[in-house]
């Protein structure tokens, strides 16, 4: 459904230290970006898959970057412990936490989640989805 999902920064350097930390639990893994005219970005996938993508960039107006209230990236993870390492490989990174790892079974059974702001103030879901796993 998405091609990439993109959230702005202050510090692209810091920005792609938090997300090479939590992003590798996940299977995740920085590709190159090439120059293209725009903002200095940085660049996430799925090894062997060109989309989708999450890019952090330094905003292209040049102003400060912002959050949005009620704005989440949320990232599929393939374990519960996966789940857990992200959180605390974020947390260890420069972030802090917006919810501890466990399960939100007001979300579904086998949802299993951990809430993090990078950074920049971004905030950020990793979440294990059994709960949508074939019966």
């Amino acid at each position: 459904m998405f091609s990439h999902v993109t959230v702005g920064c202050g510090d692209l350097n810091r920005a792609a230290l938090f997300y090479d930390a939590v992003l590798a639990p996940l299977g995740l893994v920085r590709r190159t970006v090439t120059p293209d005219g725009g903002p200095a970005a940085a660049c996430w996938i799925t090894p062997g898959q060109a989309l989708p993508r999450f890019y952090v960039y330094e905003p292209f107006d040049k102003k400060p970057a912002s959050v949005g209230n009620g704005s989440m990236v949320a990232f599929l993870a393939p374990t519960p412990a996966a789940v857990d390492r992200a959180h605390a490989a974020g947390l260890a990174a420069g972030g802090t936490d917006e919810g501890a790892p466990g399960a939100r079974p007001h979300y579904g059974d086998g949802y299993y989640g951990a809430y993090l702001r990078d950074p920049d103030g971004n905030k950020v879901h990793v979440v294990c989805r059994d709960d949508l796993l074939p019966a």
